[in-house]
């Protein structure tokens, strides 16, 4: 597929964007009592390791392909580039919990409401810690609730192996999207998705393995 046709999707699917909210967080959890006051998220977190993913986006029944790369730079900062899947560049983040800086980005996807979504999902993805507020649990795992301003981040770490799972970000009463991790280590996540409640958006991100 040439670079003008995976921009044309691009930008065609993701101004179909509409930023409508449904449903409600789920909380039939039970209450526990809290037994620490942070988390570390171990994913992405070594700034020697380029972390590259295979990448396969679906917005409104339209799939799309490409290579999302992730660096470490600093504590608190990533560089996030995605291209097609023949090397061209098609945006280029900088990006931390408190800021956020375009380096570049093709002129057909330098929109607002696509460059907005991008950074909440691509934020959380690379979020070092949360700081736990509340606890909970079902059978498979320890649910920790983490209040981020105006928004709730809800971590799954699984009871058998003690690996974080699955991220719940939700505001105080609507899930806007999750985060799903499929690690062996739970150092290294081989696959991640992310999946929108409110619009449908699915990114899935699988490791590059080189040859």
């Amino acid at each position: 597929m040439q670079k003008s046709t995976i921009q044309f999707l691009l930008i065609n699917c993701f101004l179909a964007i509409v930023l409508v909210s449904c449903g409600s967080v789920t909380k039939n959890y039970t209450p526990k009592k809290l037994d620490k006051t942070s988390y570390e998220v171990p994913y992405f977190s070594d700034s020697k390791t380029d972390y590259v993913y295979k990448t396969n986006i679906t917005v409104y029944g339209n799939e799309l392909s490409g290579i999302f790369i992730a660096k470490k730079i600093n504590d608190t900062l990533h560089r996030i580039v995605f291209t097609t899947e023949f090397g061209n560049k098609l945006l280029d983040f900088e990006i931390s919990e408190k800021s956020f800086k375009v380096n570049s980005i093709v002129s057909e996807l330098d929109r607002k409401i696509l460059i907005n979504t991008l950074k909440e999902d691509f934020r959380l993805l690379l979020k070092k810690e949360y700081l736990i507020q509340e606890q909970f649990e079902n059978e498979l795992y320890n649910i920790y609730k983490s209040n981020d301003g105006n928004r709730d981040n809800y971590l799954f770490i699984s009871k058998k192996e003690g690996k974080l799972e699955k991220v719940i970000h939700s505001s105080q009463t609507k899930e806007k999207f999750t985060l799903k991790f499929n690690s062996e280590n739970n150092i290294f996540a081989e696959n991640i998705q992310i999946i929108h409640q409110n619009i449908k958006l699915k990114i899935e991100l699988n490791h590059f393995k080189s040859e």
